[in-house]
C-alpha cells in the first residue's frame, strides 16, 4: 500500500488532475472489504541451530554474555574463516552499511537457517525401544518441524493417514516463538504471524496426506478458532471441514469477567473418501437407553466363526503360494505353540530335511489327499495372528496333523468397528470373542463431546506425573480424549500411519498404541518436536550461565525430557528412573501400566549437513534413517554403503554400483516382504533398465550421486 501512495504522490505533481483522480479510486477501493483471510505473510522464520558445529561460510549470530536475559546481537554474520587451535571465527558482517570484521569465540556464535537458505536435512539415532519383532517403529524426531515436515515430503509424501497436531493457542502467554522470539500478547502482528507460521506448516501437510482418503485434525481454543477456519477453508477448498466441540475440563479456567472455558474445538478436515468409523459411542450423554460414554459395549451369545489355516480349494498348493509353506513347531507336552518356522524354499526342497526343536512335532499344510498345500497367511502374518490371540491350535493327539484356526481379515474389522466384542482370553491368551448386542442402533458420534475420560488435568497432566515423576509439560491432552479422536479413522486401518508435528508430550504416540493394543494392528505414529525448554526454565538456566546447545541445557528440552521419556516409559512400564508405572489404564481394555506395550520406538535429531559432505557423498549415514523411514520404519537399517556395491534388509534394498545390478536384482527377487528398492545413478537409461527386472509390487526410488540433494529444500521454500 504504501508503495501504490508513493507511485500516486508522484503522478499529482506531474498531473494534478489524473493524481486526485487515481487518489479518489484508491480509496475507494482501499475502503472496501476483502473477501476471506487477509494477513500479512510474514518472512518465514530464522531459526537459529544451536547444535549445528560451525562452518566457514556460515551465517550466524553472535550470542549474548553468559548469566545475561539480553537478547544479544540479532544481527547476522558470514564466517570467514576458522580457527580451531584457537577456538575462534573471524567474521564479517551481512549487508552492513560500512564494512564490519571481528574475532569471536566459536562457543559465542549460534548458525542461523535464514529465509531461502538451501538446507540438507539428516537424521541422527539417539535411541531405541524394541518389544516387538513384528511390528514397525513409532517415530520421534526432534528438530524444527517445518524443516522435518519438508524432510517428511521425501518419505511420506502422500501416505499419512491422519494428521492429529495441537499447535500452540497464541494465547500471548509464552506459550510460542516466532523468530526465535516468544509472541507477546501485545504484539500488534501477534494474529498474523501465528497464521503464517501455521499455513506454511499445513501447506505441506497438504502433500503428506493421501489424497483419496484421509483426515487432518487440529484442535484450538476460542483465541484463533475463527481464523484458523477460514485459514483451513482457503488451504483446503477441496476438503470437506466440521468442528466439534470437546469439554476437557468440567471445572472451567477462568477469563476474567467473562464466562469461565470448559472446553475446546476440534476441526477435522476430511480429503477424498474419508468418513468417521461409527464405533458405538454418541461421545456425549444423551439419556437414551444405548448411552455406552465410558462404557464397554454389551455382547450377545451369536457365535464368531473362526477359518481354517489350512487352505482349501483352489489355490491351494505349495507351488501356488510359495512363502506359505512353512512349519509350526508344536509343544509335545503342551500340545500348544512352540514356535513358527521359515518358508521352505525352493519349492522343490525335502519338508523332512527341516529339524524340529527339541520336545516340538513339526505341523505343516498337508492337504486331505496327502499332497503338499498352504497355510492360508505367511509365517510374519501368523505370528502376528498369534500374539494377539487371534489365532489357536486344535486338538493334538501326538501325530504330525493338528488344525489351526485364525481370525479373517473380515472378522478382525469387526472387532475393529465394535460389532464383535473381545468379552475374554482362555488360558492361552486366545481371545473370546460375541457379537455386539444387536437391538441397539450404531449412532454417529455428535459434534459436542461430553466424556468422563476426556478430562484434561486427570487424564492429561495426571497421567503423565505417573509416567514421568517429578517432570512436568503444560497442559497435556486426555490421552483417552486422543485416542477416542483417533479411533473413528484408524479403527479400520490395521496399518495405518499417523502424524504430530506438534508432539509436546508424545500424548499422539501413546494413543496409537493404546490403539493397536486394544483392536490390533501395526498402527505407527511420527511425532515431531523440537527441545525448547519452557520459559521458567530458560530464564533460569540463562542466570546459571547455560545457553542452547549446553548439554545442561537441552536436557531439559521437551523432546528429551518428556516426549522420548514419556514414549519409552509407555513401552517399557517402567518410569525413566526404573520404577514400575503406577496405576491402570481405564475405561477400555483396563490393565496395569506398568504392563507397557508390545511396541518399537526409535527416536531421531535432525541434523544440517554441509554442502561439502554432499558434493563428496559423506553423509550416507545422515540420510539412511529417511530411507529406513521410507521403506516403513520396519526392521534393521542400512547405514553405510556396502564395499560390494549392493545391500539389501527385510523391507528394502540400495544398489549404489549399477554395475552390480544383476545380483542385486536375483537378491530382491528372492525377498519375501521388500517394499523399496534405492537405486544411486545419475544415468535415466540406465536406472529405467535395472526398474525394468524388478518385482511389480517393488518400488524403486532413484538417488542422485551426489544423494543428499534428494532431500534438499530451500527454507520458507
Amino acid at each position: 500500500m504504501s508503495r501504490l501512495t508513493d507511485l500516486i504522490a508522484s503522478v499529482k505533481a506531474k498531473d494534478p488532475t489524473l493524481g486526485a483522480d487515481l487518489d479518489k479510486e484508491f480509496k475507494a477501493l482501499s475502503a472496501r472489504l476483502p473477501f476471506g483471510l487477509n494477513f500479512e505473510r510474514h518472512r518465514p522464520e530464522a531459526v537459529e541451530l544451536p547444535l549445528r558445529p560451525i562452518r566457514r561460510g556460515d551465517k550466524v549470530r553472535i550470542l549474548p554474555p553468559r548469566k545475561t536475559n539480553d537478547k544479544g546481537d540479532q544481527r547476522l554474520w558470514s564466517v570467514t574463516a576458522i580457527n580451531k587451535s584457537k577456538g575462534k571465527a573471524s567474521l564479517k558482517l551481512i549487508n552492513a552499511d560500512a564494512p564490519e570484521q571481528k574475532d569471536v569465540a566459536l562457543e559465542d556464535l549460534v548458525v542461523v537457517a535464514e529465509f531461502k537458505d538451501k538446507i540438507y536435512p539428516g537424521l541422527v539415532s539417539t535411541g531405541s525401544v524394541r518389544r516387538s519383532d513384528t511390528k514397525p517403529a513409532h517415530t520421534v524426531i526432534n528438530g524444527e518441524n517445518y524443516h522435518v515436515l519438508k524432510a517428511l515430503t521425501f518419505t511420506h509424501r502422500g501416505r499419512i493417514d491422519v494428521i492429529y497436531i495441537d499447535p500452540p493457542y497464541n494465547t500471548g502467554a509464552k506459550d510460542w516463538k516466532y523468530n526465535n522470539n516468544y509472541v507477546e500478547r501485545d504484539d500488534q502482528y501477534r494474529h498474523s504471524k501465528w497464521l503464517a507460521m501455521m499455513e506454511r506448516r499445513l501447506l505441506i501437510a497438504k502433500e503428506l496426506l493421501k489424497p483419496e482418503e484421509s483426515v487432518l485434525i487440529v484442535t484450538i481454543d476460542e483465541k484463533e478458532y475463527l481464523r484458523l477456519g477460514m485459514l483451513l477453508e482457503q488451504i483446503f477448498p477441496e476438503a470437506r471441514i466440521q468442528m466439534v466441540t470437546s469439554l476437557i475440563n468440567p471445572k472451567g479456567v477462568a477469563r476474567g469477567q467473562d464466562f469461565y472455558r470448559v472446553d475446546e474445538y476440534i476441526y477435522f478436515v476430511f480429503f477424498g473418501s474419508a468418513a468417521v468409523t461409527k464405533l458405538n459411542d454418541p461421545m456425549i450423554l444423551t439419556g437414551k437407553k444405548n448411552d455406552n460414554v465410558d462404557k464397554a459395549p454389551k455382547a450377545t451369545a451369536k457365535k464368531v466363526r473362526w477359518g481354517n489355516l489350512l487352505r482349501s480349494g483352489t489355490d491351494a498348493k505349495r507351488s501356488d503360494r510359495k512363502h506359505q509353506f512353512y512349519p509350526v513347531f508344536i509343544d509335545k507336552v503342551t500340545g500348544q505353540l512352540h514356535s513358527i518356522g521359515e518358508p521352505l524354499l525352493p519349492v522343490t526342497a525335502n519338508r523332512n530335511s527341516v529339524k524340529a526343536p527339541d520336545g516340538t512335532v513339526a505341523i505343516w499344510p498337508i492337504r486331505k489327499d496327502g499332497t503338499e498345500g498352504r497355510w492360508q497367511v505367511g509365517n510374519v502374518r501368523l505370528r502376528e495372528l498369534f500374539g494377539k490371540g487371534y489365532a489357536s491350535v486344535g486338538r493334538f493327539n501326538g501325530g504330525d496333523r493338528v488344525s489351526f484356526s485364525y481370525l479373517t481379515d473380515n472378522i478382525i474389522e469387526q472387532i475393529d468397528t465394535g460389532a464383535i466384542s473381545i468379552i475374554n482370553r482362555d488360558e492361552n491368551g486366545v481371545v473370546i470373542l460375541a457379537y455386539t448386542e444387536e437391538k441397539e442402533s450404531i449412532e454417529n458420534p455428535k459434534t459436542m463431546w461430553n466424556k468422563t475420560s476426556h478430562s484434561a488435568s486427570e487424564y492429561g497432566t495426571s497421567l503423565l506425573r505417573q509416567f514421568l515423576p517429578g517432570r512436568t509439560f503444560p497442559f497435556p491432552k486426555s490421552l483417552y480424549a486422543v485416542e477416542d479422536t483417533l479411533k473413528f479413522f484408524v479403527a479400520r486401518k490395521p496399518e495405518a500411519t499417523v502424524l504430530d508435528f506438534f508432539s509436546g508430550s508424545g500424548t499422539t504416540a501413546h494413543a496409537v498404541m493404546r490403539i493397536n493394543r486394544q483392536l490390533g494392528g501395526r498402527r505407527q505414529c511420527i511425532s515431531v518436536t523440537n527441545n525448547e525448554v519452557s520459559p521458567n526454565e530458560q530464564e533460569n538456566l540463562l542466570k546459571a550461565g547455560y545457553r542452547p546447545g549446553d548439554e545442561e541445557w537441552e536436557r531439559l528440552g521437551i523432546c528429551d525430557h518428556v516426549t522420548k521419556p514419556r514414549i519409552e516409559a509407555a513401552i517399557t512400564g517402567k518410569t525413566p528412573e526404573g520404577d514400575d508405572v503406577k496405576g491402570n489404564y481405564k475405561f477400555t481394555d483396563e490393565f496395569p501400566m506398568s504392563e507397557g506395550f508390545e511396541e518399537n520406538a526409535e527416536f531421531f535429531t535432525l541434523t544440517y549437513e554441509a554442502k561439502e559432505a554432499v558434493n563428496h557423498n559423506l553423509a550416507f549415514k545422515q540420510i539412511a534413517p529417511l530411507l529406513w523411514l521410507r521403506a516403513g520404519a520396519m526392521g534393521s537399517r542400512i547405514n553405510n554403503l556396502s564395499k560390494r556395491g549392493w545391500d539389501v534388509t527385510e523391507t528394502y534394498g540400495i544398489l549404489s554400483d549399477i554395475d552390480q545390478a544383476t545380483p542385486f536384482v536375483q537378491c530382491i527377487n528372492e525377498a519375501e516382504n521388500l517394499r523399496i528398492v534405492y537405486i544411486v545413478t545419475d544415468d535415466d537409461r540406465r536406472f529405467q533398465a535395472i526398474t525394468r527386472r524388478l518385482p511389480k509390487n517393488v518400488e524403486p526410488v532413484r538417488l542422485y550421486e551426489a544423494y543428499l540433494t534428494n532431500f534438499s529444500f530451500a527454507n520458507g521454500e
